[in-house]
């Protein structure tokens, strides 16, 4: 829908935000700092959407600015509840009594690829709540009597931890790959005391805007990139309704930002499958080849530098193993012509049913990423995954349940300037 000319300020007031962000963090990208953006706004307008984004901040070390951007996230979001290790009974009761933004740091200490399993019904909550509507269940005990309780589960969320979170998390979330600040990378110091004025304004700004806006934001429907489809759509879907209702840049804005951003995800951490079929269209296409033999294709997969087929269980792939894990895309090996007569081999449209399903689409001529050692042409993949892949690295060392004294340790402050600092509101105490 097309947003009328008093939506214009609401481009101002993102500017706002965003510079804000900037002056007190240093995020690994610009996308990432357009998201982190739309997303306090979004939830000041969280009633307007079905679903809310979870957002994930996520480094592999520590001192990589999480905490930092939930202290600022903090005094920009609409009742905060900054909490580290909260338990599930109270995340149930604060979220039903509240309807609290959940700022949740050290994640990995709970919700942790190696711990998840023993923090379920947190997790279930956390993946409910996106959803409008979505309700828990729990048990309570009154005297002798068990009776079931229901707690409705909608809240927006952000959580901030090192390594990776659960699938199901990850899957509903924007990704923000934190790192450390590089030396070139400056910020301002940040005093809460010092920013609270001016940020309770700007909060209260937020506020107002997104009330005034809410029954447009309900009725919209953005225009959504070719990448975003599916759980990614229900992620992107309130910040580009955001972005239209703001105006001015921000359209664009956010749908660079939701299209850089899916595409890194897509690239980090594929499955094993997805992988060969990602290799196997770059050996094809770098070969300029509408067929090759097994021999052939598994040389080359072999070659590629940082790809597992070398190495898979202490053996190399091998031609039963490529057609295993082919098979369950459907691709299989037949009997074709070469130049030293019928072997056994791939024809590109063997793949090109799987190709399309399951790998992003193959980028214009003009945006083909350079192969190393091959050539670069119109049948070329898209961006690799070493040009899009956010550095996130799987389970590093766990946090302390509890936040260190010194607060957060990878982004100094540099020595202020003389502009006027950005004020801010104390969260809530957590439970």
């Amino acid at each position: 829908m097309t947003f009328d000319a008093l939506s214009e300020p609401g481009a101002d007031l993102l500017d706002e935000v965003h510079a804000v962000l900037g002056r007190y963090v240093s995020f690994p990208s610009s996308d990432a700092q357009v998201a982190v953006t739309l997303w306090i706004a979004h939830a000041h307008a969280a009633d307007a959407f079905e679903s809310t984004p979870r957002l994930a901040l996520l480094s592999p070390e520590k001192g990589s600015g999480k905490t930092r951007t939930l202290e600022v996230l903090a005094l920009l979001v609409p009742n905060p509840l900054h909490a580290v290790n909260i338990s599930v009974a109270a995340l149930y009761r604060v979220v039903a009594d509240k309807r609290p933004t959940l700022l949740l740091d050290e994640a990995d200490t709970y919700l942790g690829l190696t711990v998840a399993k023993q923090h379920e019904e947190l997790r279930g909550l956390i993946n409910a709540g996106h959803r409008r509507g979505a309700t828990v269940y729990r048990g309570e005990v009154a005297g002798k009597a068990v009776r079931v309780v229901e707690f409705p589960a909608f809240a927006v969320c952000a959580l901030a931890g090192i390594g990776d979170l659960p699938d199901t998390i990850l899957d509903r979330a924007i990704i923000v790959p934190m790192k450390r600040r590089a030396p070139h990378e400056r910020v301002e110091a940040f005093r809460e005391r010092l920013v609270r004025p001016s940020a309770d304004r700007l909060r209260d700004e937020l506020a107002t805007w997104a009330d005034t806006h809410l029954d447009e934001l309900r009725d919209a429907w953005p225009d959504l990139p070719d990448v975003i489809i599916d759980r990614a759509a229900d992620v992107w879907e309130p910040l580009l309704a955001i972005a239209d209702a703001a105006g001015g840049t921000w359209p664009a804005r956010a749908r660079a930002a939701a299209t850089n951003i899916t595409q890194a995800r897509s690239a980090h951490d594929p499955s094993l499958g997805i992988q060969l079929l990602r290799d196997c269209r770059i050996v094809f296409a770098r070969d300029e080849a509408d067929r090759l033999t097994t021999e052939a294709l598994i040389q080359e997969l072999v070659a590629i530098d940082d790809a597992p087929w070398s190495d898979l269980r202490g053996k190399p792939l091998n031609a039963r193993g490529l057609a295993q894990r082919l098979r369950k895309y459907d691709v299989r090996p037949g009997d074709h012509r070469f130049a030293e007569g019928t072997r056994k081999g791939y024809r590109t449209e063997d793949f090109h049913d799987a190709w399309q399903r399951y790998l992003p689409a193959v980028a214009d001529v003009a945006d083909v990423a350079h192969i190393p050692g091959g050539r670069e042409t119109a049948a070329a993949v898209a961006p690799t995954e070493e040009e899009h892949r956010y550095d996130l690295l799987s389970n590093s060392e766990n946090l302390s349940l509890f936040p260190s004294k010194n607060g957060q340790q990878g982004q100094h402050a540099q020595p202020a300037d003389d502009r006027e600092p950005l004020a801010v509101t104390d969260p809530e105490p957590p439970l």
